[in-house]
């Protein structure tokens, strides 16, 4: 078993896995290969990692699928993608002091200052930039965006 890259039009990725995964059910069933497992990993658009018994498999299940470009030459480990399959805590590189957006929620697209940081909640306190009393607000680490690196 390898994984490989099939490079897909970015953001039908999802589309593409779908098409390849119905295709697979009726190869399998055939007794010509198998696929095990995709990932979509949203580090990395445009690209949709699979994992089967080997190219050829591959191969003969994306050819004619709408949005797929093709595939990567060459072959790689579960060790090198093993990094996708861990989510990154919301919280990671923030810290107090940072300058960050709001991607989410009443005040999306507001920028603000860290001034404290629960990582047990995942949760951020901001105070907003642009207001006129300064009132600390916290919001979800899932909703901030790092803009730069302990903006004083």
């Amino acid at each position: 078993m390898s994984v490989f890259a099939v490079k897909t039009t970015v953001g039908q990725e999802r589309i593409v896995a779908d098409m390849l995964l119905s295709r697979a059910h009726r190869l399998e069933a055939e007794g010509r290969g198998a696929l095990y497992a995709m990932l979509s990993p949203s580090a990395l658009r445009g690209y949709l990692l699979v994992e089967a018994t080997d190219q050829d498999v591959i191969t003969e299940l994306s050819r004619g699928v709408p949005h797929t470009r093709g595939l990567v030459k060459g072959e790689t480990s579960m060790t090198e993608v093993e990094h996708f399959l861990t989510p990154e805590p919301p919280l990671a590189g923030i810290s107090e002091g940072d300058i960050i957006e709001l991607v989410a929620g009443p005040f999306k697209g507001e920028k603000a200052k860290v001034l404290r940081m629960d990582e047990t909640k995942e949760e951020i306190t901001v105070q907003l930039f642009e207001t006129t009393v300064p009132i600390p607000v916290t919001v979800r680490g899932s909703h901030v965006k790092m803009l730069e690196k302990g903006g004083e």
